[in-house]
């Protein structure tokens, strides 16, 4: 692609992606954080796991996002103990007349809300997640590929441990990011109070479309194009690095992991760094865009170990400390 054309798709789509941004915040309010992220994993291709208390308006933001998207289809899946993997992905029926066919489930959708995910058992989630990774599921003797693009907002709240069903960190590998929701600062909460959804309609946030599908995958090929200098590729290989032997950075925070990041997470630096030097109407990739993701990337990459578990360390304080280590060579 010729410079002048990148340049120009850039200008273009970052402006979009900040009209899609002023359409979300019309019913989501005081997460621009949050908002900002998820368009990084859209533009990405990946998937994000959302985790936060409950009534923090997490289904609803997909749904809302959902909406700027022109002919766009959204399915929500609520995750329950009792849920089956044919639920999810479809089943194979017979009739008489009509012989065998198959019902395509809801995973069959360009966004995906997956409602509680910690709530069913591996064996539905181990199903969820292999259509995340493989775009395709099989249902009886035939595969199907998911629609494109195939975007999964998957939430957990962190509060509650009966009846759950925790993702191994295998399977939350899978996620782009982890995004940590918070309670939105006092003077948003008062904008939140006049425009209650718990009483609003949907329609009544006047959602305008502001992309379509085809949009989204020319984005994806556009982030492909940002440039990235070998210093930065060096730069993301020893944050990463840093997460497995942080007594070679010397990080003392480091002493709470057991297992550090592996190399998809430098994959996903790189790919959400480019993703962000986009948004920024920018062709190349700059240190303060790789520590703008860090903590989304590595937050669910990095695993504890006994002492950094009974003293309830913050994995974000580790990424902190790594941040701050690791110096751009």
């Amino acid at each position: 692609m010729e410079k002048e054309e990148l340049q120009r798709k850039v200008e273009a789509y970052s402006k979009k992606l900040q009209e899609v941004k002023k359409e979300v915040q019309k019913g989501i309010v005081g997460q621009d954080k949050v908002i900002e992220s998820v368009l990084k994993c859209l533009l990405c291709n990946g998937h994000v796991l959302l985790e936060g208390v409950p009534g923090l308006a997490k289904t609803l933001f997909i749904r809302l996002l959902s909406l700027t998207v022109a002919d766009a289809k959204f399915q929500r899946i609520q995750f329950t103990p009792d849920l089956l993997p044919s639920d999810i992905i479809g089943v194979t029926v017979y009739e008489e007349k009509r012989g065998f066919y198959t019902i395509k489930g809801p995973i069959f959708a360009n966004f995906v809300c997956g409602d509680e995910i910690n709530r069913t058992p591996p064996k539905v989630q181990s199903a969820m997640l292999q259509a995340m990774q493989e775009r395709e599921v099989t249902i009886g003797r035939q595969t199907f590929p998911l629609p494109n693009p195939f975007f999964v907002l998957a939430t957990q709240n962190p509060l509650e441990t009966k009846g759950t069903y925790p993702l191994p960190e295998a399977q939350v590998d899978r996620f782009l990011f982890k995004v940590m929701v918070k309670p939105p600062p006092k003077k948003d909460e008062v904008k939140i109070i006049e425009q209650n959804a718990e009483v609003m309609e949907i329609e009544e946030f006047n959602i305008q479309k502001t992309i379509d599908l085809k949009e989204i995958l020319d984005m994806q090929e556009v982030v492909k194009q940002i440039s990235m200098s070998e210093e930065i590729q060096r730069y993301i290989v020893h944050l990463v690095n840093s997460t497995r032997y942080p007594e070679r950075y010397d990080i003392e925070e480091g002493r709470y992991l057991q297992w550090g990041a592996s190399p998809r997470a430098s994959i996903y630096l790189s790919l959400t760094s480019k993703a962000t030097a986009l948004m920024n109407n920018r062709l190349f990739v700059i240190p303060e865009d790789v520590r703008c993701v860090a903590h989304d990337v590595l937050r669910h990459r990095m695993v504890l170990n006994y002492e950094g578990k009974a003293k309830g360390i913050d994995p974000d304080n580790v990424v902190d400390a790594i941040i701050k280590g690791v110096p751009v060579l």
